[in-house]
């Protein structure tokens, strides 16, 4: 019980600590195909496409603004990383989960500003079942990148798998304040918003 209650705090503290944004199944995850990561202030441009990612008119607009963020996530900046991240995806591939979380333990280690890694490895803890050190992680995430739309979504995935309906809903809400086109979501927030906060009269 005592474990339980502190992924619970932990949650709470995640979703706190994450900036509430003015606008308002299975883990949100890059596409197989990306474009180039644009050279320049990587800063300014997730920002410039996050915005874009906003006013997109469309689906596909938003899909090819979407994969130019995750291009960014996905690039470290590191020859060894992304190696290391490569064998990462042949291990996924492969079924071998504990081989792609240590690759990524050697990839934080050498990068720990890298916020994908931390992602892909809160992903795979997901996948192991074991919450405690996915919502650890995910807690880096959002510390190093509070819009990763990813990260949000998985939180609230795992708040689902706890039974903590509202805060599965305050997480999915922020998720779609970034990216108002995520594919699913939008369906958990109506359904949980129907549980949670009762259909409108």
């Amino acid at each position: 019980m005592r474990h339980r209650f502190s992924l619970l705090a932990l949650t709470a503290a995640l979703l706190a600590a994450s900036p509430a944004y003015a606008e308002p199944g299975s883990w949100t995850e890059a596409p197989d195909k990306l474009p180039r990561a644009p050279r320049g202030d990587r800063f300014k441009n997730l920002d410039f496409l996050f915005e874009a990612l906003k006013a997109a008119p469309d689906a596909d607009s938003a899909k090819l603004v979407e994969s130019r963020i995750w291009a960014l996530w996905l690039a470290s900046g590191s020859d060894t990383a992304d190696l290391l991240m490569s064998r990462v995806k042949a291990a996924i591939d492969g079924k071998d989960t504990n081989l792609a979380i240590e690759l990524l333990d050697a990839v934080i280690e050498l990068r720990p500003d890298y916020v994908e890694a931390w992602n892909r490895r809160a992903t795979l803890h997901f996948t192991n079942k074991d919450y405690g050190k996915s919502l650890a992680d995910i807690r880096q995430v959002l510390a190093r990148e509070p819009r990763h739309f990813g990260a949000l979504s998985g939180l609230g995935v795992i708040m689902q798998e706890f039974g903590e309906e509202k805060l599965a809903l305050e997480a999915f809400r922020r998720a779609l304040a970034v990216n108002p086109h995520l594919q699913k979501i939008p369906d958990f927030v109506k359904t949980l918003t129907e549980k949670v906060e009762g259909r409108d009269i």
